[in-house]
């Protein structure tokens, strides 16, 4: 399906934080470089009959102010737009209210920078303390994925291959190496390694099913 290598080592992973909303936040920080235009990069991502051919179905107004909804995920309000270098909005799902941010930028070495924060306040972020980063990270590592096949082919790409990809070989795969890129940049941020370590392997255990596999 993809070269998993090249996709995982295409990916750069920060964690951090900072004062958001009045509240201390965490952020996770995936971003890679495109190699197609600003323009097009943001019609994927904010066009609402091409954003379910490499993600899910939309449906609800994708302006500023407006709500939207993906099919059987998240759904919320758009906080700011600024067409076509980036936008924010919320990301409610099962009752959990945290903050999204692109950004999209001209690389220096051509074709387009996508960077995405993933922000939720410290006090609601109860994931954090069994999978760490690794939970968010990894997660939009796989719908990138799916991005990366439709901007280099224009093709829509299958849901339920996708989702078959997952349970495979090369797919647990993915995820193991995507799970450790995160636990790298935890460490990075200060965590202590064995801490980070135990997150990361149930982060991939999660994902694929398997226990162990980090």
């Amino acid at each position: 399906m993809i070269d998993v290598a090249q996709q995982i080592n295409a990916v750069r992973r920060k964690v951090g934080s900072r004062v958001f909303k009045a509240g201390e936040a965490r952020v996770v920080t995936v971003s890679r470089t495109y190699n197609s235009t600003v323009e097009d990069v943001w019609d994927a991502c904010t066009n609402p009959e091409r954003i379910p051919r490499w993600f899910l179905p939309v449906s609800g107004e994708l302006r500023l102010g407006g709500r939207y909804q993906l099919q059987g995920n998240a759904g919320g309000t758009v906080e700011r737009c600024d067409p076509p270098k980036g936008f924010s909005a919320t990301w409610e799902y099962d009752g959990n209210v945290s903050w999204i941010e692109l950004r999209l930028t001209e690389a220096p070495e051509g074709g387009t920078r996508f960077e995405l924060d993933h922000i939720i306040h410290v006090e609601d972020d109860a994931r954090w303390a069994e999978f760490g980063p690794g939970a968010v990270g990894v997660g939009w590592e796989l719908g990138f994925v799916a991005l990366t096949r439709h901007l280099s082919t224009g093709a829509p790409v299958d849901p339920h291959e996708g989702t078959a990809w997952v349970g495979s070989e090369e797919g647990r795969r993915f995820v193991t190496l995507s799970s450790d890129g995160w636990y790298e940049a935890f460490v990075a941020a200060g965590e202590d390694p064995a801490v980070a370590r135990a997150k990361a392997d149930r982060t991939t255990a999660a994902y694929t099913g398997v226990e162990g596999n980090g």
